[in-house]
């Protein structure tokens, strides 16, 4: 009688035991945050020697409809004391707001004008997703200017491309040596470029990303947010990443230091020019033709997207979630059973007849919540919100299948008025 309820314990129970041991250790956070912050607080080693002759690097910002914080952006780019040469560009993604002119304001007051270009994407292109499209009209532009790091461009039309557009696959020789991939609405600390550059000299990596530190002050971003780390780290263990061997392969898009000839190698951004989750879709790409990647977290780089409303959240996670699973039916039921099995039934057993059950089921909820709490506590709240995520579960949950819905209406990863992925994708 009580037989099936405690096969469902012991399975929900036997996926959080392989979770905490058996799954690259994700939830570990201490393992691979290496700021200057969390060393501090966790003993980590100290960094890596910064490189004694440091190479050329050229920042690249996609920026849409970001007036609200580009100016900060700016600025911390601007007070980066990365000793080697530096510039940056900013791509006005076609803007409907100040974002430009509030760029180049802040280029005057700043008196960075020779050390930034401002640029205005020209029109979307079929076939391209918005960010990777500014990216690579950044990219392109960035040849134009290697004059100042002692380079000759020439030019070659990239396969796929616009015929009014040019390419880097052939002339990536020219350019710095690292691309430095950041957001419009993300603040770094002034060492943040010197210890990424640092990390992938020594460490030979082709591209190195780190997770900055989200918002989590109101209480949408203090029930929602945490779990969005939690669960990105669960589908992209960085111990995994790193591993050579191992076919995971994922980045954070708003930091990523991409090597010249790892872009070269891949073909160029134009690799993955529809790709929806770009980051990982870049990651995948460099690593996939024997790249060396990394991804860790850090507190010294702060996103400043806010979220007011647990409905601005919910669009966030379903911009994209149906595209993770690569828009397919049976991925999408297998996930929701998966998600019910994994955080939904230790619950829901609590309220069996057998005690063997609730006890069961209360020691997954006790585990599950254990496994959660470094995320809990690498955003400073309190240990009582990590027994949430079973209903924080049940939103994202939610939030996948609106996403579902949404692709097959014809308005899928719909961000900032564009719906990139369409129903013949």
């Amino acid at each position: 009688m009580h037989f099936a309820p405690l096969a469902l314990a012991l399975l929900s129970l036997a996926i959080w035991l392989c979770l905490a041991g058996l799954h690259g250790a994700f939830w570990r956070l201490r393992d691979f945050d290496r700021d200057p912050v969390a060393q501090a607080s966790a003993g980590a080693s100290t960094p890596p020697a910064p490189p004694g002759n440091p190479p050329s690097v050229i920042a690249i910002v996609p920026a849409r409809n970001e007036a609200a914080t580009i100016a900060q952006t700016l600025s911390s780019l601007f007070h980066q004391t990365y000793p080697g040469k530096f510039s940056f560009i900013l791509v006005d993604d076609h803007s409907e707001d100040a974002t430009a002119q509030i760029a180049h304001r802040v280029a005057q007051e700043l008196n960075a004008e020779s050390k930034i270009a401002i640029l205005s994407a020209s029109p979307l292109p079929a076939g391209w997703t918005g960010k990777l499209w500014a990216l690579n009209e950044g990219v392109i532009h960035s040849l134009g200017s290697t004059a100042t790091l002692g380079c000759v461009p020439t030019t070659s039309v990239s396969p796929g491309a616009p015929s009014t557009s040019r390419t880097t696959v052939n002339n990536l020789c020219a350019a710095p040596k690292y691309y430095w991939f950041t957001d419009a609405d993300i603040t770094h600390a002034p060492d943040t470029l010197h210890r990424l550059v640092a990390r992938a000299e020594k460490e030979n990596l082709d591209l190195a990303s780190l997770m900055v530190l989200l918002r989590a002050e109101t209480l949408p971003e203090r029930t929602l947010i945490p779990a969005f780390l939690f669960f990105f780290l669960k589908l992209y263990p960085p111990r995994r990443i790193a591993n050579p061997r191992a076919r995971t392969a994922g980045a954070a898009g708003g930091c990523i230091l991409l090597r010249n000839e790892a872009l070269r190698r891949i073909g160029g951004l134009t690799s993955i020019r529809s790709e929806v989750i770009d980051d990982c879709a870049l990651a995948r790409a460099v690593k996939g033709s024997g790249g060396k990647i990394w991804m860790g977290l850090t507190r010294a780089s702060i996103s400043l997207r806010a979220y007011s409303t647990f409905g601005e959240i919910r669009d966030m996670i379903a911009r994209t979630a149906f595209t993770q699973l690569a828009y397919s039916p049976l991925l999408l039921l297998a996930t929701l059973l998966g998600m019910f099995l994994t955080y939904l039934a230790p619950i829901a057993l609590l309220f069996a007849d057998d005690p063997t059950t609730r006890i069961l089921a209360a020691c997954t909820w006790l585990l599950m919540s254990l496994l959660y709490l470094p995320t809990i506590r690498f955003y400073r709240l309190s240990a009582a919100w990590a027994l949430n995520l079973p209903l924080v579960a049940l939103f994202y949950a939610y939030a996948t299948v609106l996403s579902a819905a949404r692709h097959y209406s014809g308005r899928g990863a719909h961000w900032k008025g564009r719906s990139q992925a369409h129903r013949s994708q």
